[in-house]
This record gives C-alpha cells, structure tokens and sequence, in this order.
C-alpha cells in the first residue's frame, strides 16, 4: 500500500543523491546487500520486471531476477508511517463491509445509497484521507 500512497502524492522521500542507478541482482528473495540501505529503512525499485514498488530493508520476499534500473533509498518520516497505518486500516475495515452500499431498499423497486463525500464523489482513501496527506504531496 506504501507504494499506492506514495505514488498518489508523488513523493518517494527520496532525494536525486538517493538514487543509485545500475544493475541489481534479486537472488533467494532478497535484494544483495545494499552499503547505501540502513535495516528498516524503505527503499523504492524502478526497472524492474517482478519488484518495482517500495519495500523495507531487508526485504526477503522479492521475486528472484537480475535488472537494469534504480534503487532508491528514501527517507520516510515516521508522522508518515502512522498515517499510512491509518490508511491501510481503513482500506482493510472498507474491503470487510458486507456491502459497498450504506442503504438498500426495495419498496418501490430497488433503490440504494452508497457513501459519497459532499460533492457526491465515491469515498477512497484518497479522498478521507486527503487533508493529512496534503502535507507530503508534491505537485
């Protein structure tokens, strides 16, 4: 879901002297030993086939392959971490309602009522959430 977040608001927490550029080998799940990472620090793949997206060091789940393309080493704030926790409880609470619809009924045919903002767009997290992630997005 970090990956999603971060995308969303175009931030990686990543300076440009954060991104190492070069060929990476992906063996036994994970990533070879990287000087650059610190353990628990997340890092972002770019140009790869199996693993693109943000992952925490050490990651030892990854799909196995050789590539081409970039490591970012980012710098997430832990305000951010939080919120991204908040994010992901909702979207799991949302996933596990039985229905996408706050009310049904059949009187006159049917008829239902799903949860919308103001403006009569759908609820996302990317919209309940907006206002405390405006504070990390980039334009």
């Amino acid at each position: 879901m970090l990956t999603d977040i971060c995308a969303s608001i175009r931030n990686y927490f990543c300076q440009d002297r954060d991104k190492h550029f070069g060929r990476f080998t992906i063996s036994g799940g994970s990533i070879a030993p990287l000087d650059f990472l610190k353990e628990g620090q997340y890092f972002r793949i770019v140009g790869s086939v199996f693993n693109d997206g943000v992952h925490q060091y050490p990651m030892v789940d990854l799909k196995d392959e050789t590539f081409d393309g970039a490591v970012w080493a980012m710098s997430v704030p832990p305000a951010f971490i939080a919120l991204t926790d908040d994010i992901r409880a909702w979207s799991d609470e949302a996933k596990k309602a039985d229905s996408p619809y706050v009310s049904e009924s059949y009187p006159n045919g049917y008829s239902y009522t799903k949860a919308t903002r103001a403006n009569g767009a759908p609820m996302t997290w990317q919209s309940v959430f907006a206002d405390r992630l405006n504070r990390w997005r980039k334009i």
